[in-house]
């Protein structure tokens, strides 16, 4: 069975598949994906990511706002550690540094990161981080507020080696998304040639991204699959052993989701 760690079930066309969100399930299922982490990434929209894992009993969800958005609105520690009640809430974020989409003054950013890792701390969930050229100040703020306490997921992962096994060494893990099938993404391949499949999960970070050899399509939970079948062809492994391991590590670190 596979995991999809990462996706937006409250961003998908749902009005465009046939059965809406039940429809989108029933093929991840068929494809033998098992569980699915629905990630937070808006204040103003995230009863709808909690209410989509309430429904679902094999959906989780993250509490979380993004490093892109500074017109939306920023939680509160005190937000996110009284959503972080919630049963089916297992993680923080989607939250951490932008300077590739972003410039100017990124203090607002920065603050917001600040935020989302002292709650990660308090609650002792995972943080779910996006990082995208700030691999200096990323790494420094994870050590720095995080007290050592922390634990969580570089999602998304396209920075270099150095970045990861530093995050691996603070406890966390390195998810893969789609890009990793991208024909552009042999500096990604030869990342994870490099990292034990111990510390990797998969994503989709649907409904963005879709893997080979399905692009041109909405990206869907389903096609998590695709990105586990890279992952073994670069490791060697077979599918499923890359489905057993993320699986096993997807559930090690999400301790609060039950399977």
């Amino acid at each position: 069975m596979f995991v999809d760690s990462h996706c937006h079930l409250d961003k998908l066309d749902l009005a465009a598949e046939e059965q809406g969100l039940a429809g989108v399930l029933k093929q991840a299922e068929d494809q033998q994906v098992s569980h699915i982490l629905c990630i937070g990434i808006d204040m103003e929209n995230i009863h709808n990511v909690i209410n989509i894992a309430e429904s679902q009993p094999n959906v989780f969800a993250t509490v979380g706002a993004h490093p892109l958005y500074q017109e939306n609105q920023t939680p509160t520690k005190e937000d996110l550690l009284q959503m972080a009640e919630h049963p089916k809430v297992v993680g923080i974020g989607e939250t951490g540094l932008d300077y590739f989409y972003c410039s100017g003054d990124l203090q607002w950013q920065r603050d917001r990161f600040i935020t989302h890792i002292e709650a990660a701390v308090q609650t002792d969930l995972p943080l779910i981080v996006h990082t995208r050229a700030a691999k200096a100040d990323t790494l420094d703020m994870l050590v720095k507020h995080g007290q050592g306490k922390l634990k969580g997921v570089l999602h998304c992962f396209t920075e270099d080696l150095d970045m990861a096994q530093q995050a691996i060494e603070l406890g966390f893990y390195i998810s893969i998304s789609g890009i990793v099938t991208f024909n552009s993404a042999d500096e990604l391949r030869d990342v994870v040639s490099n990292i034990p499949l111990e510390k990797l999960l998969i994503e989709t970070d649907a409904p963005w991204l879709t893997p080979v050899p399905n692009r041109g399509k909405p990206n869907a939970p389903k096609y998590v699959v695709d990105v586990a079948k890279k992952i073994a062809e670069i490791k060697g492994v077979s599918v499923e052993t890359v489905a057993k391991v993320t699986t096993d590590n997807f559930f090690k670190l999400f301790s609060k989701a039950k399977k």
